[in-house]
């Protein structure tokens, strides 16, 4: 029930009051990403951590001038990979199997599969399907910052091409995707602080077949 109760008090909080979040929070939400689903194991993203206020202040205006950006503690970017090349799945599967103490052979068929897969698709479409790993890792940070009664507010809201230049995202071969702010809820500034959530009934919601 605790994980119900946390995502009742979560909200996308529309202004925070620039109070510093805790780094062992942070890095409990972190570690939950670190931790998230992934499909075939590829984590095929990575987190950006953005502390510095003149950096911030710089993504603020390419994201809509949303002031949860400025206001944060820790700005989190989603960057997904932008294309599945052999040379990456080859190294995941590496670090895997050395981490696993498993020879190479064992995961062979498999990561030759994924490969010819991957490689026979479009940069463009493989980016998409990174994206929609970074995704799932960007639910898990939710629910991991609303455990930890950390505010977040999940941003599509900017222009991607100009983030992904501030941050030279192309030469680490990444493309951003999502943006995360965390922080903690200004109660005085934020219209939507008291509103009852509402979300769709379960009738009209959940199928069962």
């Amino acid at each position: 029930m605790q994980v119900l109760e946390n995502l009742n008090w979560r909200y996308a909080t529309k202004s925070m009051n620039g109070k510093p979040v805790p780094q062992e929070k942070v890095d409990y939400i972190l570690e939950a990403v670190r931790l998230s689903a992934s499909s075939s194991g590829l984590q095929p993203y990575e987190i950006l951590v953005i502390t510095d206020p003149e950096v911030k202040e710089r993504i603020k205006p390419i994201a809509w001038n949303q002031s949860q950006i400025t206001d944060a503690s820790h700005v989190l970017v989603f960057a997904a990979w932008d294309n599945y090349t052999a040379d990456r799945i080859n190294s995941v599967f590496k670090y895997n199997n050395e981490q696993r103490e498993l020879p190479d052979s064992v995961t062979d068929d498999y990561r030759e599969k994924l490969i010819n897969s991957y490689t026979n698709k479009t940069a463009e479409e493989n980016f998409n399907h990174a994206a929609k790993q970074a995704y799932i890792a960007l639910g898990t940070a939710l629910v991991a910052a609303a455990e930890q009664k950390v505010d977040s507010t999940p941003m599509e809201g900017f222009d991607p091409a100009a983030l992904d230049e501030m941050l030279d995202l192309k030469s680490k071969g990444l493309r951003s995707t999502t943006i995360l702010p965390l922080g903690y809820r200004n109660e005085e500034g934020d219209w939507l602080v008291n509103m009852k959530k509402v979300r769709t009934p379960k009738e009209k919601f959940i199928t069962v077949v």
